[in-house]
């Protein structure tokens, strides 16, 4: 990356505009075109160094919940057991974990019941029992920014 590339991610993680041309709002931040930016973006989400560009969104804000879930998935299953949790358009993200509880994923819907009966059924679909479903008792929210 040359420097350009790492102003443009220090700018855009936390405060990417919300307008009808953002890139133009970026490059007039940094002194650079239009152009420059969509393509340094285009070539830094082709080389995988930008992942997803989009909202973070605070749930109980919209009147959802979110929890963490955990779960103990032998090693021959986590494939598909990870592409049925995939399906639930409420799963924000999941990793694997070197733990006997390794695979974790966060869920967001309506409310907590939603969110039993999904567990439900990923356990019926992938015959996987052992899940936990570990709310958080507080919020502690942090703004994280990596300095490129």
């Amino acid at each position: 990356m040359d420097e350009t590339d790492k102003k443009i991610l220090n700018e855009i993680q936390s405060d990417f505009p919300i307008s009808p041309r953002p890139y133009l709002d970026v490059g007039k931040r940094l002194g650079l075109s239009e152009q420059a930016v969509i393509e340094a973006v285009r070539r830094l989400k082709q080389r995988g160094i930008i992942r997803r560009i989009g909202g973070n969104f605070h749930s109980h804000r919209l009147n959802h919940v979110s929890t963490l879930c955990a779960a103990k998935v032998p090693e021959e299953k986590i494939e598909q057991f990870v592409e049925v949790v995939n399906g639930y358009a409420g799963v924000t993200h999941n990793y694997l974990r070197n733990n006997a509880y390794n695979i974790w994923f966060t869920f967001i819907a309506k409310d907590m019941d939603t969110i039993g009966e999904a567990l439900g059924e990923i356990a019926v679909k992938t015959g996987i029992q052992d899940i936990l479903n570990l709310p958080a008792k507080k919020m502690f929210k942090i703004k994280v920014d990596f300095e490129v």
